[in-house]
């Protein structure tokens, strides 16, 4: 997690909300890392979830990650949830809870629908307090 909150303070210093992503494969080796990018590239999917997934799939050669581990600043949205799913990730990791926009167990529960064919293990809250901190920093920062 600490990684994911290095990613998330570098998308703040690039004026994009405090959000970053690790992948990790099966031996806890960082193979994808992201921070949202939206503002930076004006790209709605530029979310760190997506961009960290991307990496790791360009690392492991293929789209499947089972074994990997992603670990999350922020509970993911619905996008990023669908591409966790997708991805076959083997487990979520998260800090902080969205209860505006979280698709893990806050707003809706993607990541464990059973109509679904994947469902990872999910551990939520971790070093949530930090996360909390670097998103209401920034905000703060904007509404100031």
């Amino acid at each position: 997690m600490r990684e994911a909150l290095r990613e998330a303070a570098l998308a703040a210093e690039h004026g994009d909300v405090p959000v970053g992503a690790v992948v990790l494969d099966a031996d806890g080796v960082v193979v994808g890392r992201g921070h949202n990018r939206r503002e930076a590239d004006g790209d709605p999917t530029g979310h760190a979830e997506v961009l960290a997934l991307r990496e790791a799939a360009r690392h492991a050669g293929e789209w499947r990650l089972a074994g990997h581990t992603l670990v999350v600043t922020l509970e993911p949205c619905t996008m990023c949830a669908g591409a966790t799913v997708l991805s076959r990730v083997e487990r979520l990791v998260f800090g902080a809870y969205d209860e505006r926009a979280g698709a893990v167990g806050s707003l809706w529960d993607v990541v464990r629908d059973r109509r679904l064919n994947h469902r990872p293990e999910v551990l939520g809250g971790v070093l949530g307090e930090e996360a909390v901190a670097l998103l209401d920093g920034f905000f703060d920062d904007r509404r100031g």
